[in-house]
């Protein structure tokens, strides 16, 4: 019987030790490949066939979503027409692992035409791809991790990566930041995590705000018609005291001098968690609450004065995470 669980095992420890020998040997041509891509006005057009072509693809996505113009361009719809798509201001990287791939190779004297930099990835600068190159990054690897040494598994682990490089490279040399980020991934998970602020969710009327003389009954409705779990206390100039939440209410019964005609401000937490900035990330916000085990967030201005709310509840329906 097969031992699947050291089959897989084996194929990790090789792709791994191809992607440890690349990194230990990564050349200056890195460095050129992201001074061209950087200095370019157009796009960045990646181009390859079969596996190659499934790789550029992503590599170009990748790209696209971290600040550089980038699309796929399929060598076969290249000489069909779409070389058209290619202008005087673009740059190209062509990726074939053999260098040899007969559709790519095709197109490569048309592209030379334009007289724009093209990026070749290859195993072997003796390649037509590499003879072709302005710039040349090997795909050396010792073998795949097919037992027949034959389906694309390391070089294309490979490829990927050294995609992934590059675009690392070209956020550091464009200060990509992450607002950069959050402008282009504006929908998902993602997107909410980088771009919703808490001025975005928080509640600012209708809120459980009671008086620091109020009793503790009262203080106990307000926080049942407020349904926040809390009720806030400021002073007449709407200062922010205190908040009563129903874990100081919990705590409050296990006082042998609990009462029900108390302050509520006397059992309230009286230096609770705020932000005076409601421009911050929701997902900063988050962080917050998550390091301090709460579930409301109070929004002041610079003066302690309230400004609003953000409940754990909002930012799990809003998708911030």
């Amino acid at each position: 019987m097969q031992n699947f669980q050291a089959i897989a095992k084996e194929v990790l420890e090789l792709e791994a030790k191809e992607l440890l020998n690349t990194a230990a040997h990564i050349g200056p041509e890195i460095n050129d490949a992201t001074r061209a891509i950087a200095k370019i006005k157009g796009k960045l057009i990646v181009t390859g066939v079969g596996k190659s072509g499934l790789i550029g693809a992503k590599i170009a996505a990748t790209l696209a979503s971290t600040g550089t113009s980038s699309f796929f361009l399929h060598p076969t719809e290249a000489m069909h027409g779409d070389l058209g798509m290619i202008g005087k201001e673009d740059a190209v990287l062509a990726i074939s692992y053999s260098g040899e791939s007969e559709e790519l190779i095709k197109i490569l004297p048309h592209i030379k035409r334009f007289e724009i930099p093209l990026i070749g990835m290859a195993r072997s600068k003796e390649s037509s791809l590499g003879r072709y190159s302005d710039i040349f990054i090997p795909l050396h690897i010792e073998k795949e991790a097919c037992p027949l040494d034959a389906a694309p598994t390391c070089s294309t682990t490979l490829t990927l990566a050294l995609g992934d490089a590059l675009a690392v490279c070209l956020m550091k040399e464009k200060n990509f930041q992450k607002e950069d980020f959050a402008s282009f991934h504006p929908g998902g998970s993602l997107g909410k995590r980088l771009f919703v602020k808490v001025k975005d969710l928080m509640l600012t009327s209708e809120l459980p705000v009671i008086s620091e003389k109020t009793k503790l009954k009262e203080a106990i409705i307000a926080m049942s018609e407020g349904r926040l779990g809390n009720v806030l206390i400021t002073d007449k100039d709407n200062t922010l005291l205190a908040v009563l939440s129903d874990g100081d209410l919990r705590r409050a019964l296990m006082r042998e001098d609990f009462r029900m005609d108390a302050y509520a401000y006397e059992y309230a937490t009286k230096q609770p968690k705020t932000i005076d900035d409601a421009a911050i990330l929701a997902s900063d916000a988050l962080a917050l609450i998550e390091k301090h085990k709460i579930q409301l967030l109070a929004i002041t201005d610079k003066k302690g004065k309230l400004e609003g709310v953000l409940h754990i509840h909002q930012l799990v329906e809003a998708g911030i995470k």
